[in-house]
């Protein structure tokens, strides 16, 4: 074995002469960069759980492009953009909806929503992922009324219950004995929870043939094209491709753009929660200047010896930076056990809840990446590694001679 390796891991192990001040700092040392890298192991894996839920709610719940008309007029040849989108190649799926503002009323209340129709058939989207009571079925009911889904906060306001029969009321314009709401009846098979309050709370999605009938539209007019791209790598690219295609007055939207604020809030976690949670590492790592340099005065005599046996300045230098490195890859060892820990005890039984109308989220997500045990691994020890080198230079310039003369 090598001489300064076995020193090194001698005075790691210490002995029953070392001083219990001495292994108590080692213990401390040991701690703070367990503590450290653990923090920032979870700080990260929490940051990365949430960025992949919200974009995986947001994306399934939003088409990935949208393509609607200037002051929203109605596209008068839907039909024609049709066959121009079915000419796309990477585009899963696109249809035309209508969109409009109503009220919906239930047996207890009233509230205004967006409404949007789709062919009965189901849109574009992954909504019938988010069914939380209910089923996904916009078809005609039993009752001979028309399916419609609506949002569980929605759903909470005005009163409704699966299987409640649900009145919408749309109007263009003030009320008045020559300008009457479009009424129509729908009934309720399906309510949605994605746990995003702005998607939750003012949104129902009917049949597109309802949505015509109550606003008015002719058979060949929309109010937008929803597009679903197979890959979501390829959001961007097509978003282009239709965006160079079709010119004034279509405007063509990814759901990056319309949800930027929520998308800007998550890659602003991502960005600064890593860098303060970090500054622990960094204090962690230069503790150990204290802590190996009480190794030095404690052991000082013994450099002595060392050096009158033979030993080099460069070896004794060599056996306090490893000591010093056997401290930091302890820390390391157990910071990221204890973020494994954390991961396996967050996501079988929960321990941090969260507030879902703050969150979107009923409990903090974890999605521990190996990249970020990787980085943080190799940061830390090189950390530790800079913060052990100037007190092994200490112990490496001792004087055996006064050394010696001192202890006798």
């Amino acid at each position: 074995m090598n001489f300064t390796w076995y020193i090194a891991g001698r005075y790691f192990k210490g002995n029953q002469r070392e001083s219990r001040f001495l292994s108590f700092i080692k213990i401390m040392a040991i701690a703070g960069v367990a503590v450290g890298s653990a923090g920032l192991l979870i700080a990260l894996s929490i940051v990365h759980g949430f960025k992949s839920t919200i974009n995986e709610k947001i994306v399934g719940f939003a088409p990935h492009i949208t393509v609607h008309t200037f002051l929203n007029e109605p596209m008068n040849r839907a039909d024609t953009l049709q066959v121009f989108m079915d000419d796309i190649p990477g585009i899963e799926r696109s249809q035309p909806v209508i969109l409009g503002q109503v009220m919906i009323q239930a047996s207890r209340d009233v509230s205004g929503s967006g409404i949007k129709g789709v062919p009965e058939e189901g849109d574009v989207t992954m909504l019938r992922s988010f069914i939380s009571e209910g089923e996904y079925n916009l078809k005609m009911t039993e009752s001979g009324l028309p399916g419609i889904i609506i949002g569980s906060d929605l759903a909470r306001n005005i009163g409704a219950s699966v299987g409640d029969r649900v009145t919408v009321y749309a109007l263009d314009g003030m009320p008045s004995p020559l300008n009457t709401p479009e009424i129509k009846q729908f009934r309720l098979t399906g309510i949605y929870q994605t746990g995003i309050a702005r998607f939750d709370d003012n949104f129902a999605l009917i049949p597109i043939e309802s949505a015509r009938q109550i606003f008015e539209f002719r058979q060949n007019q929309a109010s937008a094209f929803d597009i679903n791209v197979a890959s979501i790598d390829d959001i961007e690219p097509i978003y282009r491709t239709i965006r160079d295609e079709t010119k004034f007055p279509y405007i063509t939207e990814s759901v990056y753009q319309r949800y930027r604020n929520i998308f800007a809030w998550v890659d602003l976690q991502e960005e600064t929660i890593p860098l303060v949670i970090g500054v622990m590492v960094i204090v962690a790592a230069f503790n150990l200047i204290g802590t190996v340099l009480m190794m030095v005065l404690e052991r000082v005599r013994d450099i002595g010896i060392l050096k009158t046996i033979g030993a080099k300045s460069k070896a004794i230098r060599k056996i306090f930076l490893l000591e010093g490195l056997f401290v930091a890859a302890s820390g390391l060892i157990i910071g990221i056990g204890i973020s494994l820990l954390f991961y396996w005890l967050q996501v079988n039984y929960q321990i941090i809840p969260l507030s879902e109308e703050n969150y979107y989220m009923s409990t903090a997500p974890v999605e521990p990446h190996l990249l970020d045990f990787v980085i943080v691994s190799g940061v830390t020890i090189l950390l530790c590694a800079l913060a052990s080198w100037l007190p092994a230079r200490i112990a490496a310039k001792t004087d055996p001679v006064k050394v010696l003369s001192i202890g006798k």
